[in-house]
């Protein structure tokens, strides 16, 4: 047995002789002493050590062995694994962000009922008749402005489903402005199972940042329904920083709980840096308004923001093996006239078009560049798990093509262990698994 290429060691400064050892493949860590992490270099460990390392993803048979079954790791027929279709139902809001990422193709454009038809018969055909799980998302724009068309969606293909005998859930990513608890109850009659919601940070910051196209701020609007919905819907609360604001965001969390909320019953918290609007190049040096994950002051903010969240109590996504959706077969974005596109950021690149409800999915192998990470750089690296890489949209940003990896090394560097060492020191906190 031999130790995994993705593994990270952190020696334990107020443990001398002691080590974190952490897997990026099973999200798993162990505190290992010297002797034993030197006996499994070796592979001189006993028998039962080797059976507990090995189903934690810390041993490996082999290791040229272990990359290879990354390097096929989405090729693996997964019989059970469900179809999930983000559904852009519109791109109108009543939201008037400044820095919408779909501000050059926001409109009143809405899906039609022809569309919505379509999109329901080749769902069921193709996929719940043939016994596969499906999970939509309906996205926008914003979704509920479309509430119409989602129980047109929602309805048949639960009911298709339910004859089946398969599984069949959606949920919203959505300004929670309408999502109040009579919407949210009829919603999960449906199927709905969760929503994403953003506030950027306190009230009047995120007044400023996300008010109504009439002006007016949309913060209790949205905290309102927050505290009406999140014991009938799991939800998953965000935000938008940049680099003058973030230190002001934990204050949304402390209005959260000063209302009652329990965190241990919201779904997570996540924050993300804004990032350019959809089309516009950006040199590789993003300024401080940009989604970077190389600049300091954003890997300074991320870990700092995650560690406020959970302090707090609320729930914070772990680090774990993932994937950009170019790579997953299963996961596809259609939008509002029926396009195929692999990822909601695609929508501005016309060429990245690969399909429609009528023409059915194209082979978009080379276009999207599917093998860009493997690469023996890319398969030797202890964070490809974490990876694959990376995100395909800030390629794009950055020279206007899926032509390199977004590599994620030095990120990872910087914030990994600091991470990890968070999950260690809350323990008692709700995580997202």
């Amino acid at each position: 047995m031999q130790l995994s290429t993705y593994l990270k060691i952190y020696p334990c400064p107020d443990q001398p002789g002691m080590n974190l050892v952490y897997s990026t493949v099973r999200s798993s860590v162990v505190l290992l002493p010297d002797d034993l992490l030197a006996a499994a270099r070796e592979g001189s460990l006993p028998a039962e050590e080797q059976e507990v390392l090995t189903r934690l993803g810390i041993l490996t048979p082999e290791r040229a062995a272990e990359q290879q079954r990354m390097r096929t790791i989405f090729d693996i027929p997964r019989p059970n694994a469900p179809f999930n279709a983000t559904v852009v139902l519109n791109l109108d809001c009543n939201l008037a962000c400044p820095y919408c990422y779909e501000a050059a193709f926001r409109g009143r454009r809405y899906m039609s009922a022809a569309t919505a038809g379509l999109l329901v018969a080749t769902i069921r055909r193709e996929r719940i008749d043939q016994g596969q799980p499906v999970r939509l998302t309906f996205y926008g724009g914003e979704p509920l402005l479309s509430l119409d068309l989602i129980r047109a969606i929602a309805r048949p293909l639960r009911a298709a489903a339910e004859k089946q005998g398969v599984a069949f859930s959606f949920s919203l990513v959505t300004n929670g402005t309408l999502l109040n608890r009579a919407c949210a109850a009829e919603l999960v009659g449906l199927g709905l199972s969760g929503a994403k919601i953003t506030l950027d940070g306190p009230a009047e910051l995120h007044d400023r940042s996300r008010p109504f196209v009439s002006g007016r701020g949309s913060y209790a609007a949205i905290m309102r329904n927050v505290v009406e919905v999140y014991d009938i819907v799991p939800l998953q609360l965000g935000g938008n920083y940049t680099r003058d604001n973030y230190r002001q965001f934990p204050q949304m969390l402390d209005d959260l709980l000063a209302r009652g909320i329990d965190p241990a019953r919201v779904g997570t918290v996540l924050f993300a840096p804004v990032i350019p609007k959809a089309g516009e190049r950006v040199p590789s040096d993003f300024n401080s308004g940009c989604a970077c994950s190389y600049e300091p002051w954003l890997m300074e903010a991320g870990v700092w923001l995650r560690e406020e969240t959970i302090r707090r109590g609320f729930p914070a996504p772990k680090p774990k093996l993932a994937a950009c959706m170019v790579e997953l077969e299963n996961d596809l974005v259609i939008d509002h006239e029926g396009s195929f596109f692999k990822c909601p950021a695609f929508m501005a690149y016309p060429q990245l078009r690969i399909g429609s409800l009528a023409e059915g999915i194209g082979d978009y192998a080379e276009s999207h560049n599917l093998a860009l990470w493997k690469t023996e750089e890319c398969l030797a690296c202890a964070y490809l798990p974490l990876c694959f890489g990376g995100c395909r949209q800030l390629t794009l940003l950055r020279s206007g093509g899926i032509d390199a990896v977004d590599c994620r090394r030095e990120y990872y560097d910087t914030v990994l262990e600091r991470v990890v060492r968070q999950d260690l020191a809350y323990q008692g906190t709700k995580q997202d698994a």
